[in-house]
Order: structure tokens, then C-alpha cells, then sequence
């Protein structure tokens, strides 16, 4: 199994929403959840991953994770050519490097990055910037452009955005 997860925030409120889907082809999910979360950290620049790594950590209790042999993250797991860890990073250290994790960012982060890869998907001549750790970056960028959908961003990913904007959930953390 596989999990697409994003979080929407409100001034006060996170929603992490997550996807669960078999194979890399599909076009509709296996399941889908999402939670709203109280307690969030407050954003800080350059640290994204404190505010949001805690929302993903969350949604994935409903989960056996056992069974899942890769998670996407909406963002980057490596920032740049140092390895400046991003969330996708922090999520696999905080999974102890069990699960590979690919990151799908819709904008490139400023700077080289050697452990990044560049999609085209459908007629868009905008590109996704493809990262991983834990599942070599070619295969894991042929896994995103193979995804379901005509469009630039894959079906599922754009299902997993779609809840995480909807505030309408009743489970609470």
C-alpha cells in the first residue's frame, strides 16, 4: 500500500489528509482520511517541518504501517545539494528509515539540487520537482509520472489536496 499525504492549515487549525492507494496506475484510493489537529506549532521560516511533521506523524496512526511500502509527501525530502534535510526527510528519520518517502513539490526551491529530478506530466510544460530517500530518485520519479491523470498533478495527489482543504472532518486530535 501506499499513502498521498498533504495538511491544510487555518489560523489555528491543521488538517492532514491522507490517501491510501495499491498501485502506482490507480485512479481511485483504497481509502481516504483526515484529521483536524488543535494543537499545531506556529510556522517558522526555514522550519516548516516542525509545524508540519507532527500533523503527518498524526494521520498515520490510522494506518498499519507495516503495510505501506511508500509514502508521498507534498514538498521536497531534500532541499538542496548539501542535503539540507526537508519534511520528506524528517519523516523517514522519524519512520527509523522504514518507509521510503518520495517528496513532489510544485515549485523548485532556490539553489542546485543534485538529489532532485524534474517531471512533465500531461500537456503542462510546468514541471514537478521530484525528491526521495529511501527508493533510488529515477524510480521514484517514474512512479509520479506513471500516476493516474491527464493533468500535470497526478489524481490522487490532487484528491489528498482537495481533503486537506475540506474542514468538515469530526475526528479530532
Amino acid at each position: 500500500m501506499k499513502i498521498v499525504m498533504d495538511v491544510g492549515y487555518n489560523e489555528t487549525k491543521a488538517n492532514a489528509a491522507t490517501v491510501a492507494f495499491q498501485n502506482w496506475n490507480d485512479n481511485t484510493p483504497l481509502s481516504s482520511s483526515k484529521i483536524i489537529i488543535n494543537k499545531i506549532a506556529d510556522y517558522q521560516p526555514g522550519q516548516f517541518y516542525k509545524r508540519e511533521l507532527p500533523c503527518l506523524l498524526q494521520s498515520l496512526v490510522l494506518y498499519d504501517l507495516n503495510k505501506v511500502d511508500t509514502i508521498i509527501v507534498d514538498g521536497f525530502v531534500w532541499l538542496n545539494s548539501e542535503k539540507k534535510a526537508g519534511l520528506g526527510a524528517y519523516l523517514f528519520e522519524a519512520l527509523d528509515k522504514k518507509i521510503p518517502i518520495i517528496g513532489v513539490a510544485k515549485r523548485k526551491f532556490h539553489g542546485e539540487n543534485i538529489y532532485m529530478s524534474t517531471i512533465e506530466r500531461g500537456e503542462s510544460k510546468n514541471p514537478l520537482f521530484i525528491t526521495a530517500e529511501g527508493m533510488e530518485l529515477n524510480r521514484a520519479a517514474d512512479h509520479v509520472k506513471n500516476m493516474d491523470g491527464d493533468f500535470r498533478i497526478p489524481t490522487l495527489l490532487k484528491e489528498v489536496d482537495r481533503l486537506s482543504r475540506e474542514w468538515d472532518s469530526t475526528t479530532i486530535y
